[in-house]
């Protein structure tokens, strides 16, 4: 064990390195603590059965799964995953508009191989994208992660990027993962999340109780709160973020190719 890098949600994260291949990973530590804390392990589980199904350079790469047992009883789990050396969105905006397209491009084509593979990520926000030095994209956090068409048993995702369908506890799709980044990318662009059906606490949407989508107010679009931001690129994030998911675009990859022809002309711009 190399330093403590970070901490989540009954989680550790440590930098860590093998002994005889001098290999230097991250290592994500659950322990158990008591009985409530049997849902941490799950997710941990998940996101290794899930991870090492993945293979893409914007996908944060799972090694291995260590499982802590006392007698029969799985008590703890550590996660060797990719060492990345970089800041969360949320720390590192980008600059530019076509900078921040360039990212969206990124993270699209990322869920759409996660698709492509029969999993959505279901919680995709800022805090779960790195954005390295070179201005390359690791998508991380697979602990929501699911096979698409599951139903949760309770509600999970993040108030402020939740898709109705998560907050109504229907089935999740890839079209949840569309809504779940168009809430991103509004928040990158216009630096405030969208009105959801569970919106954050002590946020301004937080006074909305009700979870029936026709009552959700449509936010701002983007252009009109910023007129950096092209028409072009305000639309399709509020395609994303429709209430009703026949409404967003057909799939990921169709969002990827849309962003890759808006980078052509954001580039025109800000050069």
């Amino acid at each position: 064990m190399l330093a403590k890098i970070g901490e989540g949600a009954r989680s550790d994260i440590y930098a860590v390195q093998d002994t005889k291949t001098k290999q230097v990973w991250a290592l994500k530590h659950v322990e158990l603590k008591g009985d409530k804390d049997d849902r941490f392990l799950k997710q941990v589980q998940r996101e290794y059965t899930i991870g090492v199904k993945l293979s893409h350079p914007s996908i944060r790469k799972i090694r291995k799964i260590i499982k802590q047992r006392k007698w029969f009883k799985i008590e703890g789990l550590a996660l060797l995953m990719e060492l990345v050396d970089a800041n969360t969105l949320d720390q590192q905006l980008p600059r530019t508009t076509a900078k921040a397209v360039a990212i969206f491009r990124q993270i699209a084509d990322a869920l759409a191989h996660m698709h492509e593979k029969g999993f959505v990520h279901a919680d995709m926000k800022p805090t779960n994208v790195l954005i390295m030095e070179d201005e390359h994209v690791k998508v991380i956090d697979l602990g929501q992660a699911c096979p698409i068409g599951t139903i949760k048993k309770r509600i999970q995702g993040t108030p402020g990027y939740m898709a109705p369908e998560q907050a109504l506890r229907e089935a999740i799709d890839e079209r949840t993962d569309i809504f779940n980044l168009g809430a991103m990318m509004y928040w990158v662009l216009v630096r405030r999340v969208i009105p959801t059906a569970m919106p954050p606490q002590n946020s301004a949407s937080g006074l909305l109780s009700t979870k029936d989508v026709s009552d959700i107010p449509p936010p701002e679009p983007p252009h009109e709160a910023s007129s950096r931001i092209p028409i072009d690129l305000s639309d399709l994030v509020m395609a994303c973020v429709a209430k009703n998911r026949e409404d967003r675009p057909e799939s990921m990859a169709a969002v990827a190719r849309q962003l890759g022809t808006i980078a052509q002309s954001t580039n025109t711009m800000d050069a």
